[in-house]
């Protein structure tokens, strides 16, 4: 089973730009969809943006137009460059696989937007 180490959240001013990271124990090029999902305190986990192959692209409406995924199979990575950051996109944020369905879930990475 492949275990996943999310990096690369901070803090960061309301309309500042972020990119994260998610680096997996072994290859992630078979994989179907890999994806993004966040969690804010006393709430789910939502998937909210999800790349199918290596350029099919797919968001939350919540996020459209502000986050774009990408995934680089040779390094068994998966980034989400996040753009016009706002205080509701304050949350914990893991990777995990789509499909086939999610594995172990890895500590996360915390992105924090505040003035």
């Amino acid at each position: 089973q492949v275990h996943l180490v999310e990096s690369g959240g901070a803090s960061v001013q309301p309309g500042g730009s972020l990119r994260i990271s998610c680096t997996a124990s072994s290859s992630i090029s078979g994989i179907y969809a890999m994806g993004w999902y966040r969690q804010a305190p006393g709430t789910q986990r939502d998937l909210v943006a999800w790349i199918i192959g290596v350029d099919a692209t797919n968001y939350a409406p919540s996020v459209k137009g502000r986050f774009t995924i990408s995934r680089d199979n040779a390094k068994n990575t998966v980034y989400l460059q996040m753009n016009d950051l706002k205080t509701e996109d304050t949350a914990v944020y893991y990777c995990n696989q789509v499909s086939p369905r999610p594995v172990s879930w890895g500590q996360g990475t915390q992105v924090t937007v505040s003035s």
